[in-house]
């Protein structure tokens, strides 16, 4: 089973680390980092960097293919035709096209999810309805091939219920094992439903200085309107 998952300046890495440590144990597992150049890829942080030795040019095809997400590096990617071109062609290979996060953003620009209904993480979620995406405030949402998934650790949830629709439950649960994914978290704080006014604002103080942190001081004035729109 040959999975790709899709690599950019500034993405989340847990975003594309935490499908690939499920998805890595289905029996069989191809996994391909790929990016528009090969070399080194960076991280939102800037403390960690993957070195990437395929190019989307060179992948054309896959069973499943993984969009992460980022802080706020997903908003050039939209833009970016070369790489919303290649979406387009391999999800025409793919039996399951998938994205954690932000990267729902560019499976809709992409043209990929018109009409359907979609998740993200909760800050750029309402940017899906731009591109004829539905967003819904969900962990994870599946509509045909397409499965979405809402912020950073909801990717390893959505690895595993992808790996549960093809190899079934009692591998999977082997799988949560192997991980030891057993999440119990000090605080119930987590879900953007459920926290506080409180600590929503403290989180997108957050967001916003890591966002221009990314960005960068030329990259928000040349994305000033729609990215500052995005992380106030």
């Amino acid at each position: 089973m040959k999975i790709v998952i899709y690599l950019y300046n500034g993405i989340t890495m847990l975003d594309a680390i935490g499908p690939y440590e499920v998805l890595r144990n289905i029996p069989d597992a191809e996994i391909y980092f790929v990016a528009e150049r090969t070399g080194e890829i960076k991280a939102d942080s800037g403390f960690i960097d993957i070195n990437v030795k395929h190019r989307i040019a060179d992948v054309l095809e896959a069973d499943i293919l993984i969009i992460p997400g980022s802080t706020i590096a997903f908003v050039e990617e939209m833009k970016n035709e070369n790489v919303l071109t290649w979406i387009k062609k391999i999800d025409k290979t793919t039996k399951w096209t998938t994205s954690v996060c932000s990267g729902s953003t560019l499976l809709a620009s992409a043209g990929l999810l018109t009409g359907l209904k979609a998740t993200s993480h909760w800050k750029p979620l309402n940017l899906l309805s731009k591109f004829g995406a539905v967003p819904t405030r969900e962990r994870i949402v599946e509509e045909g091939k397409y499965i979405t998934a809402a912020g950073v650790s909801a990717g390893i949830d959505m690895a595993l219920y992808l790996s549960n629709r093809i190899i079934g439950e009692n591998e999977t649960k082997a799988i949560q094992l192997i991980l030891e994914y057993d999440p119990q978290p000090m605080f119930e704080s987590g879900n953007y439903s459920t926290a506080d006014e409180k600590i929503i604002k403290t989180a997108e103080k957050k967001l916003a200085r890591d966002a221009k942190k990314s960005l960068g001081l030329l990259g928000i004035l040349k994305n000033s309107k729609s990215i500052l729109n995005m992380i106030r």
